[in-house]
């Protein structure tokens, strides 16, 4: 199997959110001609036997390839329910996906929580993009919803070559929707300018600068996806606020991760972590 034939990986524990983590992830592995792959995590735990859990997993990866097989009957989806911690597994299982899409919070989640603890680790060591659906719909309605009305794809980028993954996952995102628009996204403040060796006094110069870094670092991604409409925006603020703002329209949130940090327990930035958990839409989280 070829990277580019790689399983969108469905997460799902019962949860409202990993069902809608299903849908979203189903529609994304039609659109990307992606074969998919619906996961659940059986928990390690004593107070249920072995039979029972195994019982347990089957009937709910049973029921979630129905529910998939109702947005795309054709995909004919595989199943695994691996006995493991749940983000130890999915990070491990991720190493061999296109992506891992979870539900921002699964059962025993507690509701004041924006994120579950599942969620955020595992988008902070996969190797490979993490996709965070938010919650959606309600909890009494079981059916899969319909997508909504937004298609932009927005992405949160820096001036500087870190950015290239986020760029590709972005563009490949925005190309497979039909008409999606793809708003790239730079925040930039005095202080920034500044440690980039650019204007310190000067707002206008300033913000010129940052428009030109912007053009650079995407520079030459217009001619590998000409059917993309893209709109650049240098923003003059809190980065994080932006895309948390962006996201309330936006069909997916595109932000990257350092790859590396993870061993040192750094995890997300501020910026990721920031729009990670105030998001009003789905993230993508990919390491960069």
């Amino acid at each position: 199997m070829t990277t580019t034939d790689l399983p969108v990986l469905a997460a799902v524990d019962g949860s409202t959110h990993s069902r809608q983590a299903l849908d979203w992830a189903t529609r994304e592995a039609v659109r990307r001609h992606l074969p998919l792959l619906i996961v659940h995590v059986m928990p390690l735990t004593r107070n249920v036997d072995e039979e029972t859990r195994r019982r347990e997993a089957d009937e709910l990866l049973a029921a979630s390839v129905r529910r998939s097989e109702l947005i795309a009957p054709a995909l004919r989806p595989s199943v695994l329910a691996p006995l493991d911690f749940p983000a130890a597994a999915l990070v491990s299982l991720g190493r061999d996906a296109s992506m891992v899409v979870v539900g921002s919070r699964g059962l025993g989640g507690f509701r004041s929580l924006m994120i579950g603890s599942n969620s955020l680790a595992t988008a902070s060591m996969a190797s490979c993009p993490v996709v965070i659906v938010q919650d959606g719909g309600s909890d009494e309605d079981d059916r899969p919803q319909d997508e909504g009305a937004h298609t932009d794809i927005v992405a949160g980028v820096a001036a500087d070559e870190s950015s290239e993954a986020v760029l590709e996952f972005a563009f490949a995102t925005a190309a497979s929707r039909p008409g999606a628009r793809l708003r790239i996204v730079h925040g930039w403040t005095m202080f920034s300018s500044m440690l980039a060796g650019g204007p310190v006094f000067d707002r206008e110069t300033a913000a010129g600068s940052a428009a030109r870094s912007l053009a650079e670092v995407t520079s030459g991604w217009q001619e590998r996806y000409p059917q993309v409409e893209v709109v650049r925006e240098p923003v003059n603020g809190s980065a994080s606020r932006t895309l948390v703002t962006a996201s309330a329209t936006a069909a997916l949130t595109v932000i990257g991760r350092r790859k590396g940090g993870e061993a040192l327990g750094l995890g997300l930035s501020p910026v990721a972590q920031t729009t990670v958990t105030h998001a009003l839409g789905p993230v993508a989280v990919v390491p960069c």
